[in-house]
């Protein structure tokens, strides 16, 4: 029999294209004649009626029949399927096909009076499609024979992985028959999980379907080693519960679904579903916020837009968003070079030509290199990103995070305004909301600076948010570098929380705001619920195939300077005001006095430069104190932590 399959898969090797249709054409017309044959010999027997005795009336209706047959055929495409891949509407075109074929011959002939009688077209042509469907049916039970021959080869007795697909909806169905039509995965679909009580017990191609109440005796029934989870529209707290649960069984948990990837809605990508491992952006507490929508897109198209801090986490974001727009140009403005090149190169490499981009490399305390920037590009929109944002070091290094961040905005803004952009949009961080640290205090006379500007030609405003995702002195790329370390993984305290949204919905929002901004005004996200750390971490740990505690340690270290438990909620203030987006907020505050700033800016500033020289920064603090009245000692706050409405919300469990 193997030299049999070896041959067979040869010439299904060979047999393509138009020679394929050949083939296929000539076994329908082997049906069509053996069909119509037998049926005149039958009809011998069983009439008397000399019309259905004469051969030739009979030739005649079948040569109208077969010619009309084939070429409906032909024209509707049938034999342009790919039959081993075949679905309902393939076999239904053919069906609709023949039904038309017939009642065009039935007209033909009778026309011409020469047929056999209707009987004959439909008793023909019914058990000649049957057979025809049937050939189908098997060439596709053979190819598949032949596939995993020839992929699997002497693989093909080896023990596949015993796979429940958790959803019995359409996209499990559909990931059912993936795995049957590929046996590379080597995969064995034992069952559906499903939580619909109406469908359980129901079986889809032969597979019965279980209910999810019964995941224990599932997994022993079945002997089950992997849970792939194919369930649209699905929240992601009620993922990262599914997840828990099936990880909780010892088995490997995989997903169906697109790779993890925001892209605009309305850029042409294919998203081919794929089956992959979970990232910590699906298991993410809060369900992702799609912002860039058609007329923000349309707001950006053939502007020149100028990003400071253009190769950093966020600000390289922007960059990307910003390229789909299609602007006029954009300038990415950044002192690090090396990553101004990484994004310069990507977008190069995906734009070509067609995207008109342009790298400076400068520090925005430089006054004179911003001004000569502005002078020779004029952007008309400008998104400040650039700034130091590593709190630890910010506490260590005062002088330099109100030195690159404070007076790093003051320049730009100046700047912006004497070139007359048209909007400018600061990134901040919900760690300016009544900070307990240098550098929450001092994006807090970020959005000060650019508040007093209320009055100028250009439009100022500000975007705060939380933590990002996978930026770059964030905790995911530590714990995975921790982890791929053997541990430990090490977190500050295990009841610290934090709010976080990914990459591309910060810069998104910050697009969307920039888009919808008049002046003066302070955006702000609703980020969801507060996530624990710890639960990050153990998440972390798990999804890298470890078991928290067990394999890899996870070991608290303390609090460092200037952290807090606890980031204050955005939303919760009743100064605030919604926009067109749900999800996007306007911060409402009391204007900010020109002259008072101008005064407490010099103070700081004379503060930094008679202490440049010294590590001694109590004078500096001081002023920061003076500036920033709701800053606080990270103590106070944490002692009183556990009472607050952000730390009751987690541990809540809401």
């Amino acid at each position: 029999m193997k030299w049999i399959e070896r041959l067979l898969i040869n010439i299904s090797k060979r047999v393509h294209g138009r020679a394929r249709i050949a083939v296929l054409i000539l076994v329908d017309f082997a049906i069509f004649a053996l069909i119509d044959s037998i049926y005149y010999l039958a009809s011998q027997h069983l009439y008397s009626d000399p019309m259905h005795s004469s051969f030739e009336l009979y030739l005649n209706g079948s040569v109208i029949l077969l010619l009309c047959t084939f070429a409906t055929r032909i024209i509707t495409r049938i034999y342009r399927n790919v039959w081993r891949f075949p679905n309902t509407g393939a076999y239904l075109k053919l069906i609709l096909s023949d039904a038309v074929a017939t009642l065009i011959a039935i007209i033909i002939s009778e026309v011409i009076g020469k047929y056999a009688g209707i009987w004959h077209f439909v008793t023909v042509i019914s058990l000649s499609l049957l057979l025809t469907l049937i050939s189908r049916f098997i060439y596709r039970i053979l190819y598949k024979k032949l596939y995993k021959t020839e992929n699997m080869g002497e693989e093909t007795d080896r023990k596949l992985t015993n796979v429940a697909i958790v959803g019995a909806g359409q996209l499990g169905v559909y990931l059912a028959k993936e795995i049957s039509n590929d046996y590379t995965l080597g995969y064995k679909v034992c069952c559906f999980i499903d939580i619909d009580n109406e469908k359980t017990g129901g079986y889809i191609s032969g597979i019965k379907i279980e209910n999810s109440g019964e995941m224990q005796k599932i997994v022993s029934r079945y002997s089950i080693e992997k849970f792939i989870i194919a369930i649209d529209k699905i929240s992601n707290q009620a993922l990262t519960n599914l997840y828990n649960r099936c990880n909780s069984f010892g088995c490997d948990v995989k997903i169906f679904d697109a790779p993890f990837r925001k892209e605009n809605e309305y850029e042409k990508t294919n998203t081919k579903k794929v089956i992959r491992d979970f990232t910590i952006e699906d298991l993410l507490f809060r369900d992702q916020v799609k912002l860039l929508e058609k007329d923000v897109i349309d707001y950006y198209s053939g502007k020149t837009v100028m990003i400071t801090g253009g190769g950093g986490s966020i600000g390289s974001e922007i960059c990307r968003q910003i390229a789909k727009c299609n602007p006029k140009r954009i300038i990415i403005f950044d002192i690090y070079e090396n990553n101004a090149y990484d994004i310069q190169q990507e977008l190069t490499l995906k734009y070509n030509d067609k995207l008109d981009l342009r790298v400076e490399i400068g520090s925005v305390r430089d006054y004179d290199r911003l001004s000569a920037v502005f002078d020779y590009y004029r952007p008309e929109i400008v998104f400040h990103a650039a700034a130091h944002k590593h709190v630890p070091l910010m506490e260590h290094c005062v002088c330099e995070a109100i030195k690159n961040n404070v007076l790093g905005t003051y320049n730009t803004v100046n700047v912006a305004e004497k070139y007359e952009v048209e909007k400018f949009i600061m990134i901040s961080t919900d760690k300016a909301v009544n900070p307990t640290n240098v550098m929450g205090a001092s994006k807090r006379i970020c959005e000060m600076i650019v508040r007093s500007h209320s009055d100028s030609r250009t439009c100022f405003s500000a975007v705060r948010f939380g933590n990002v995702l996978g930026s770059n002195g964030s905790v995911i790329p530590l714990f995975r570098r921790q982890i791929e370390a053997g541990g430990p993984v090490t977190i500050t305290d295990k009841r610290i929380i934090r709010y976080f949204m990914t990459i591309p919905e910060a810069s998104q929002l910050v697009l969307t705001a920039g888009s919808m901004a008049k002046s003066d005004e302070l955006f702000v996200l609703d980020m969801g619920n507060p996530v624990k750390i710890y639960d990050l971490c153990v998440n972390m740990i798990r999804l890298m195939g470890y078991e928290p505690d067990k394999d890899i340690e996870i070991r608290e270290i303390g609090l460092r300077p200037g952290e807090k438990l606890y980031e204050e909620l955005l939303v919760q203030s009743k100064n605030l005001s919604k926009t067109d987006n749900d999800r996007i907020f306007i911060e409402h505050e009391a204007p900010v006095d020109t002259v008072a700033m101008a005064e407490n800016l010099n103070k700081l500033f004379l503060a930094v430069e008679n202490n440049k020289n010294t590590l001694d920064m109590s004078e500096i603090y001081d002023t920061i104190r003076s500036v920033v009245p709701t800053f606080r000692s990270p103590d106070y706050v944490n002692k009183n932590a556990l009472d607050s409405m952000e730390m009751k919300l987690v541990n809540s469990g809401i």
